[in-house]
């Protein structure tokens, strides 16, 4: 379970399960009764405590986030940018609730845009500032989504509305709406603004068109493609866009990477779909009701699956060999074959 510590600096062992081995025992050498062994004894105590919640921790946060133990060093750092864009508001009622919004994500999206400007350039504080715009992005969506699903559960956690309530939720949409606009000025870049606005309409239109589409009893794979690609491709795409632009692409390398962020989003959507089939809120479960046969429906989107997966991959093409590609190229395979 632990790996065992065979001789650590405070002279303390521990066995697989945290058992502890002091090379000191609290009574050698001394009065039995004595406090000060007392104390060093349960000062040893405190260290392996710590060392198993810290243990404990890492592995529920591994759970949680299957990226954290490849991309553990961008994750860190877009969490750490995200708390300071957020320390920006301490004075603001939405701060704590935005805290908790944000906690537990994947941080797939902001991933995505430092390595697409690695992979073409460098990675500097407006990557990071663009990271944080394109994850409130995603929240906000979270948030409202939540509401229009029923959602009881969200990250192992209650959801937005049900731990704040409808009208807190709301206002909290539009409070990261502004928070957004704000970071978007400050990059100074009409390009990217643009992209961040369209991207906030074309999710918004994909719930919209996914309300419509819930009654329908024509609904088709073009359908529910339409949907998949606005409501979540469109972020993919905008973050891949955006850290090309800041990493100073080619017009070539922008649209390759936007193409790669376009597929692996909708790859990642059609995954997600796949394994969560038996949830009647989503698209896909009518689908599969409407069929002839579930298998029929099944074995095409898996196609479709492997099919956006290829073209993902093959938009990397052009671009340099680096690490940071080889990192685009492993979590395309990441996300599509094991979240």
């Amino acid at each position: 379970m632990f790996k065992k510590i065979l001789r650590s600096q405070d002279g303390v062992a521990t066995g697989s399960c945290g058992v502890v081995r002091s090379s000191m025992s609290p009574f050698q050498g001394g009065d039995p009764g004595s406090k000060s062994r007392r104390e060093h004894y349960l000062q040893l105590l405190i260290v392996i405590k710590k060392r198993i919640f810290r243990s404990f921790l890492d592995r529920k946060n591994l759970k949680i986030n299957p990226l954290l133990e490849t991309y553990k060093k961008y994750i860190t750092k877009i969490d750490s940018a995200l708390e300071s864009e957020l320390t920006l508001y301490s004075k603001s009622e939405f701060m704590q609730p935005l805290m908790y919004a944000i906690e537990g994500g994947k941080r797939i999206r902001p991933l995505i845009l430092l390595l697409a400007a690695e992979c073409i350039g460098r990675v500097d504080e407006n990557a990071y500032t663009a990271g944080c715009a394109v994850e409130f992005l995603h929240t906000e969506s979270v948030i409202h989504d939540d509401i229009i699903d029923n959602e009881t559960s969200r990250r192992h956690k209650d959801p937005f509305h049900i731990k704040y309530g409808y009208n807190a939720s709301i206002l909290t949409g539009d409070f990261v709406l502004g928070l957004i606009l704000n970071i978007s000025s400050r990059l100074n870049n009409p390009r990217i603004t643009r992209d961040l606005a369209n991207t906030a309409m074309l999710m918004s239109e994909g719930e919209i068109i996914e309300m419509r589409l819930e009654t329908s009893q024509d609904l088709t794979f073009d359908d529910y493609l339409k949907v998949i690609e606005y409501k979540t491709a469109t972020a993919f795409e905008t973050a891949a866009r955006l850290g090309a632009i800041l990493g100073n692409g080619s017009e070539d390398q922008i649209i390759a990477l936007s193409e790669y962020g376009r597929n692996i989003g909708i790859a990642y959507q059609i995954r997600d779909d796949l394994i969560d089939w038996k949830n009647e809120d989503k698209l896909f479960n009518l689908l599969v009701k409407h069929s002839l046969d579930p298998r029929d429906v099944f074995n095409h989107m898996e196609k479709l699956l492997k099919d956006y997966a290829a073209k993902a991959t093959s938009s990397l093409r052009i671009l340099p060999d680096n690490d940071a590609k080889s990192h685009l190229e492993y979590l395309l395979r990441l996300t599509t074959l094991k979240l």
